[in-house]
């Protein structure tokens, strides 16, 4: 086999592609509905509590009042005031002077009904792949131009690091996303060169040209290989994951070291468990 190194359900493309959108009701004369161009997001509380608790990343244990005003862009006194409402709504707890994100949130997310039962369905077919080639396991959802990372399974040899369940990494530079990434509308690849090719290693594609061949190639074979594009000394081979063989959900990868990745022996593996999990979600 030939391989070059590369949420919301996605429909799969078949050219030529139609554009999508949506349009937004109507309001009172002289209202511009959220969303639309002049409005201010800002000037609702929801506004002003989004920045605040997307203000904590995943390496935050808790923030002190002054980080949450400066990462939220939000004024001290109205961050202060909203702070202490979302403490009495679980949403934020307190530690000493500090914040941290709340219990709540964690119980509201597993509330979200189409994603846990999606991660139902592919768990165990991750389950299998982690006992066949005991390396990591990840399976991705795309979300605007990133990927989204829904469930990850490894062993004590296998990463535990750049990925984690709920984190996000670009669709152009990861495994997963570059496989859904070439099955999804172009208009999504114009989207993704328009927001910038970043490097985060030297390995990086940053050229939309060179990007849009390694796309057509995966199209092609059904398979991403991603390597060292991500992490150094680390590949991730991907299939994307349909339900019906018409929509796509997701991605599915193996991810190792390089040295230690099998290309050729774990693609067999990987569509079979993506062909088990369309099965199940049909």
């Amino acid at each position: 086999m030939s391989l070059q190194a590369g949420g919301p359900m996605v429909e799969r493309w078949h050219p030529p592609a139609q554009p999508h959108g949506f349009v937004l009701g109507g309001g009172p004369a002289g209202h511009v509905p959220e969303g639309e161009p002049g409005a201010d997001p800002m000037n609702s509380v929801l506004g002003k509590v989004r920045p605040i608790l997307e203000a904590f990343t995943a390496d935050d244990s808790a923030l002190p009042l002054a980080e949450l005003v400066r990462r939220s862009g939000v004024a001290k006194a109205t961050v202060h005031r909203l702070a202490q409402e979302l403490v009495t709504w679980g949403l934020l707890e307190r530690e000493g002077c500090d914040y941290r994100l709340g219990l709540r949130l964690f119980e509201l997310g597993q509330r979200v009904h189409r994603q846990r039962i999606l991660r139902e369905a592919v768990q165990p077919y991750m389950e299998d792949l982690l006992l066949i080639t005991r390396e990591t396991i990840h399976f991705a959802i795309p979300d605007s131009l990133d990927v989204v990372y829904l469930d990850k399974i490894f062993p004590h040899r296998g990463l535990n690091a750049e990925s984690r369940v709920a984190g996000r990494l670009p669709l152009y530079c990861t495994g997963t996303g570059k496989a859904i990434l070439a099955h999804s509308p172009p208009s999504l690849f114009v989207d993704v060169v328009r927001g910038g090719l970043k490097p985060v290693t030297r390995h990086t594609v940053v050229s939309p040209g060179r990007l849009r061949a390694q796309l057509d190639r995966i199209r092609e074979e059904g398979i991403a290989l991603e390597c060292e594009e991500i992490r150094l000394g680390y590949a991730s081979l991907a299939v994307p994951v349909f339900a019906g063989r018409t929509s796509l959900v997701g991605a599915l990868s193996i991810t190792a070291p390089t040295y230690r990745m099998d290309a050729a022996g774990h693609a067999a593996a990987l569509r079979t468990a993506a062909l088990g999990i369309e099965r199940s979600l049909t």
